[in-house]
C-alpha cells in the first residue's frame, strides 16, 4: 500500500497530499518522507498547480516521526540476511529491498514554508510531535472537530526543537511556553481561539473547506501570491539563521544524550523511561 496519496486537480489548480499510514497513525517513515519530497518536487514544477493541501487518513493527521522504524529495519535486515545465508536471496537483492522500504533520507519539517506556492494543512485528527511540526510549517491551518495538537518530545527525552522555535510565532508567547513545557493537548477549538488554526469544521466538511480557501487564493496572480508569501516569511527566516547558531549546539547535546536514547527505547518498549540527571 502506498504511504502517500498524491492527487492533482487540474481544473481547481490544487493538489491533495494524503498521508496514508492509518495503521501507524500516519507516523513519518523514511518511505513516506521520500515519496512526499518527490511529489512536492512534481507539484513545484507543474505551473498549473497553485495550492497544496496536506491531510491524512484515519484518526490521526500524523503521530510524528516513526520512532519504531529503526528497530523494524533491524528486524527486517535480520530476516533477509537469513535468506541470503540460505541462498534464497542475493546480497544485491537484500540491499535493494531495504533501500526500497527504508530509503536513506532525513525527516524534514520545513517542507512547505520554504516553497513558493501556498500550502493548507487540513488536519483530520490528532497531530503530535513531527505531525504538529508539519502543520505549523503550512501557511494556512484548518482542523476537523475532535482534532488536537501536542508536542510530547520532552516526555521521550527529546527537545521540541521545531516547535520551540516556531510555535511562539503562531500563538502568544506565554501560551506557547505552557504547551511546550507541559506537552498538554491543544483541542481544535482552543487552537482556533489562540490563533494556531484558522477554522474548525465538521470532519465531512474538512476537505471542502480547504478547497474553498484554495479558490480564494487562486483569484490572486500566481507571482503576487508567491511574492506575498516570500515577504511574509522574510523576517522570520532571517531571524531563524541567527537563532540556529545558538539552538543547534543545544539540540545536538540533547540528541546524543543518554536520556534521548532511553526515551526512544522506552517508547518502543511501551514502558516509563528511567531518566538520568
Amino acid at each position: 500500500m502506498e504511504q502517500l496519496e498524491y492527487e492533482k486537480n487540474q481544473v481547481g489548480k490544487y493538489a491533495v497530499f494524503t498521508l496514508n499510514r492509518p495503521e501507524k497513525l500516519n507516523a513519518i517513515s523514511s518511505r513516506l518522507m521520500f515519496d512526499l519530497k518527490n511529489c512536492l518536487d512534481d507539484f513545484d514544477s507543474d505551473p498549473n498547480m497553485r495550492v497544496g493541501i496536506i491531510t491524512g487518513y484515519g484518526r490521526a493527521f500524523s503521530a510524528g516521526a516513526d520512532l519504531r522504524e529503526g528497530i523494524e529495519k533491524e528486524k527486517k535486515v535480520e530476516e533477509l540476511t537469513k535468506l541470503v545465508d540460505t541462498g534464497q536471496l542475493s546480497q544485491d537483492e537484500l540491499s535493494k529491498k531495504i533501500d526500497r522500504e527504508y530509503p536513506n533520507i532525513q525527516v524534514q519539517y520545513d517542507l512547505f514554508s520554504k516553497r513558493d506556492k501556498p500550502f493548507i494543512a487540513a488536519v483530520n485528527g490528532f497531530a503530535i510531535g513531527g505531525g504538529m511540526h508539519w502543520v505549523m510549517d503550512c501557511d494556512i491551518r484548518i482542523a476537523a472537530k475532535g482534532a488536537y495538537f501536542s508536542l510530547p518530545e520532552p516526555k521521550v527525552g527529546m527537545a521540541a526543537s521545531y516547535g520551540s522555535q516556531y510555535l511562539p510565532y503562531l500563538i502568544p508567547f506565554g501560551e506557547s511556553l505552557y504547551y511546550l513545557l507541559t506537552s498538554d493537548k491543544i483541542p481544535a477549538d482552543e487552537a482556533k481561539k489562540i490563533g494556531l488554526i484558522h477554522d474548525v469544521v465538521a470532519q465531512d466538511d474538512l476537505l471542502a473547506r480547504a478547497i474553498q480557501i484554495t479558490e480564494l487564493i487562486i483569484q490572486g496572480a500566481p507571482n503576487a501570491i508567491s511574492a506575498t508569501k516570500k515577504l511574509a516569511y522574510y523576517f522570520k527566516n532571517n531571524m531563524e539563521l541567527q537563532r540556529m547558531e545558538y539552538v543547534q549546539p543545544i539540540l545536538d547535546s540533547i540528541q546524543e544524550s543518554p536520556n534521548s536514547l532511553e526515551g526512544r527505547k522506552a517508547f518502543s518498549e511501551k514502558r516509563l523511561p528511567k531518566w538520568v540527571d
